[in-house]
């Protein structure tokens, strides 16, 4: 199987029409910017998890009677 070369280029294409809203979108992207793109996503979902777990834990209640 061949290589891939960073000149290949991946590409997609989004039509959307509604009754609001028209977008016509293109993308393209090569081998190495597919791999950053993802590093990215999977960095931003794996930082989610203890900010969500450090503002939902329960804190012990505070002894106000003193």
């Amino acid at each position: 199987m061949p290589r891939p070369s960073l000149r290949d280029t991946n590409r997609a294409a989004l039509h959307l029409r509604t009754r609001h809203l028209r977008a016509d979108l293109e993308l393209e992207v090569t081998p190495a910017g597919l791999a950053s793109i993802g590093l990215l996503v999977s960095g931003i979902l794996l930082s989610v998890v203890p900010i969500v777990w450090v503002s939902t834990r329960k804190l012990p209640d505070r002894d106000t009677s003193k």
